[in-house]
């Protein structure tokens, strides 16, 4: 195992060079830069050049005076040592404003994870050992509902009926009389009332999607014939869906864990923009349309370091989930 994570990890080095380089001048693609589109915009509002010549320090101050390549080799060896550049638009440092994000991210997106998971694993499990009984129906049907409903919906639908039956506005994370203020029991209470909408939001459709993995894994190892051969032992219903069945069935969900992390850092973009929530995934959509540069190429770095980690982890914990599996 450890010449294993050895080697993987060897490997990871250059694809994650290689979608630095990718990511970084797919970004630069479009016509002109940030500050091209700055001097149309003060143009357009003040009439004459009087502010162009802040925008040329800037220009400077960027680094955008020099070729791409140049500019990459910056912003690389940078990121390689935690200094993540400046950000155009806010003009503050890029490590700021994602760490100031970050934690509401990872709240949100840690969150639903864990209630996607806890939630589609056993009623995959109960719905797979009720075959074709009325209760499976059901959980089918509502399955193939939430893999059918987007999630900026469910997230309106949400905040109109709190709104109406509740009269509690659950638009961003906290309320009003909270933005601001100190931390304190009373702010950690507004945060967990509205708190419940996102996660729930962005764990429905994960959620119905598992559910229909694991229903179907765990219907085709039970029809296998090592378990018919642990019935015929007279093993209890039970312990040959626990313990032999369900281990080879949770395989593919341990493989998709590995690929949601980095939904952890993004969460759901759409649905942070529909309910005002101050994570990472909207940052990053703005940031690509007004091609702010090392704030988009090191969220983009971000994600892929956290999926070639999660790869990583997902084929440690198959080893570990099932026997069989093996890495020399």
């Amino acid at each position: 195992m450890g010449t294993y994570l050895l080697r993987r990890s060897l490997i990871a080095i250059p694809t994650l060079l290689a979608i630095s380089v990718i990511a970084f001048f797919i970004i630069q693609l479009p016509e002109g830069d940030y500050l091209d589109r700055k001097i149309q915009q003060l143009e357009e509002e003040y009439g004459d050049s009087s502010s162009l010549a802040r925008v040329e320090e800037l220009r400077v101050r960027y680094g955008l005076d020099k070729p791409v390549w140049k500019r990459y080799v910056m912003w690389i060896t940078g990121f390689a040592v935690g200094n993540f550049g400046e950000s155009f638009e806010y003009e503050r440092e890029v490590s700021e404003l994602v760490w100031e994000r970050l934690l509401f991210t990872l709240v949100i997106s840690t969150g639903s994870l864990i209630f996607t998971y806890a939630l589609a694993i056993p009623i995959g499990i109960y719905s797979a050992t009720n075959q074709y009984k009325f209760s499976d129906h059901l959980l089918t049907f509502l399955s193939f509902v939430g893999m059918s409903l987007p999630s900026f919906l469910v997230a309106l639908a949400l905040m109109v009926f709190t709104f109406d039956i509740f009269d509690i506005p659950l638009f961003g994370l906290f309320s009003s009389y909270y933005e601001g203020a100190p931390w304190g029991w009373g702010k950690l209470g507004d945060l967990l009332t509205h708190l419940w909408v996102p996660v729930v939001v962005v764990a429905v459709n994960g959620t119905a999607g598992l559910l229909r993995i694991m229903r179907g894994n765990l219907l085709d190892v039970l029809g296998q014939p090592f378990v018919q051969t642990a019935r015929a032992k007279g093993l209890k219903e039970s312990v040959v869906v626990v313990k032999h069945a369900v281990r080879i069935a949770i395989n593919p969900l341990v493989s998709i864990l590995g690929m949601s992390l980095p939904t952890i850092l993004s969460g759901s973009t759409i649905v942070s923009i529909v309910l005002g929530l101050p994570t990472v995934g909207p940052l990053l959509l703005r940031a690509l349309l007004n091609e702010d540069i090392y704030l988009a190429g090191t969220l983009i770095m971000m994600y892929s370091l956290l999926l070639v980690a999660g790869n990583l982890m997902a084929d440690v914990l198959l080893a570990w989930v099932d026997p069989r599996i093996r890495y020399d």
